[in-house]
């Protein structure tokens, strides 16, 4: 069998691995003893569909987790989100000392860009300290959590909610187990929303980049406070476009909402103007792959859905739980688009020039992306006919970027149906992280051809 492994290039280890724990976790959730006694009639067909969303962290589900499995159920859908978020290519990476095999530098280049780590240092450590911060910012949340899960559902139950509930929010997961509604019951509940939102932002962000933003802090504690301008200037190029880029989209993201969605009674209309952001704050944070939804989308105005459709597929950061296109692509397709739009020779940002390798691999990334967006959309258009076109798109960028979020469709998709959003969840979360591998492994070629001029229109 270890030869077998060995055997297998880095991509297939990622994609055989998140196949394996699929088919792990779906076995073991369909087992009545993970089940409540009463609990509705599901088939093994329903618990694989759960599970792969479990593994690939979207949240899509065709069942109310709280009311099918109980505690043992849910802690195995807790370690199933675990696994999913920390990534395993991770685990893939780790398992490549555990056989005794030393991997070679362009072997741990490979693994260290998918899980955004750019030095060939020590790999252990990174992972080591992947870990640490994870279940540090998890702990955190659950105990903020606590203050309300607990006089609301008592000590054991509010204990364990708070830190399923966490878990599920770093991981970007989505699911939860307080009911069928997601957290819409807690929309105007400040602890639970900026607890969520707290946990949803740290994971996607990428590891990196809060062990960057760690580190920054830990400077600014030892050194005076005036000084943190020049401590700044110590972030990394990619750092400094991940934190710019989720800035700009949190704020406008927000502010759309809030605007598009001011005069709905039926989402954010009758509410007061500070829980009117605050609603508005949150769907524009759990659209970064996240899940959670404190709004019924199919009350939402076409406009604001189709903004929250755009904010899917951007995602979140690289080397993070977070699914999607990624920062860096759209940020880099922007930067593109500027420098072909001002006539600059070079895309380049903060003054350092983007290499051409990069851009290349940026557009292959978003066609990829896109031409299984498409193929996937077709497919349900063919397969539910029966349901709006455009909630089959809202539903189709919700399980390719990971998300989670839905306008009532999962429920009621058909067989094929569900295999077409499982296929866009694995390839969601896996496809990206493929494509990049599979740039870093091809051979160069050698060849120069004379160069020739098309008309674009």
């Amino acid at each position: 069998m270890l030869s077998f492994v060995k055997h297998l290039s880095i991509a297939q280890r990622i994609s055989g691995s998140f196949i394996s724990v699929i088919l792990i976790g779906s076995i073991l959730l369909s087992l009545p003893i993970m089940h409540y006694a009463n609990a509705p009639a599901t088939s093994y067909f329903d618990h694989l569909f759960n599970t792969v969303s479990m593994v690939c962290v979207t949240g899509l589900s065709v069942f109310s987790v709280g009311a099918v499995y109980n505690g043992l159920g849910q802690f195995v859908v807790m370690c199933l989100m675990q696994i999913g978020g920390l990534g395993l290519v991770s685990l893939i990476s780790i398992s490549y000392y555990s056989i005794n095999r030393r991997m070679s530098l362009r072997q741990q280049e490979i693994l260290q860009s998918s899980i955004g780590n750019n030095s060939i240092a020590d790999l252990k450590h990174y992972l080591f300290r992947i870990y640490k911060i994870t279940f540090a910012i998890e702990c955190i949340v659950a105990l903020i959590l606590m203050t309300d899960f607990i006089p609301r559902f008592g000590w054991q139950n509010g204990i364990f909610n708070s830190l399923f509930l966490a878990v599920s929010a770093f991981c970007n997961a989505g699911f939860d187990n307080l009911g069928n509604n997601s957290l819409i019951n807690y929309k105007l509940n400040w602890t639970v929303n900026l607890a969520v939102a707290f946990s949803i932002i740290s994971g996607g962000l990428g590891f990196r980049n809060l062990m960057a933003i760690i580190d920054l802090v830990k400077c600014w504690i030892k050194e005076r406070p005036h000084k943190f301008g020049l401590i700044k200037k110590n972030l990394t190029i990619q750092t400094r476009l991940v934190l710019t880029t989720t800035a700009i989209i949190l704020i406008a993201g927000t502010l759309s909402a809030w605007i598009l969605e001011f005069n709905n009674p039926k989402t954010i209309g009758n509410l007061g103007i500070f829980h009117q952001g605050l609603v508005s704050f949150f769907q524009t944070v759990t659209m970064r792959t996240a899940g959670f939804a404190t709004i019924d989308y199919t009350k939402a105005g076409n406009s604001a859905n189709f903004i929250f459709m755009i904010q899917m597929l951007i995602g979140g950061a690289p080397g993070g739980t977070a699914g999607g296109l990624k920062l860096i692509v759209t940020a880099i397709t922007f930067l593109i688009f500027k420098a072909e739009f001002l006539g600059e020779r070079r895309v380049s940002v903060y003054n350092r020039i983007i290499p051409t390798q990069l851009v290349k691999r940026t557009f292959t990334i978003l066609v990829f992306f896109f031409i299984i967006l498409l193929v996937g959309y077709v497919a349900l258009l063919e397969l539910e006919p029966n349901i709006s076109p455009f909630r089959l798109l809202f539903e189709a960028c919700s399980a390719l970027a990971t998300v989670g979020v839905s306008m009532d469709v999962t429920t009621h998709l058909t067989a094929g149906g569900r295999i077409v959003i499982m296929a866009l969840m694995f390839f969601g979360r896996v496809g990206p992280i493929t494509v990049l591998l599979s740039l870093r492994q091809r051979s160069k070629k050698t060849i120069d051809y004379a160069r020739t001029d098309l008309t674009l229109g």
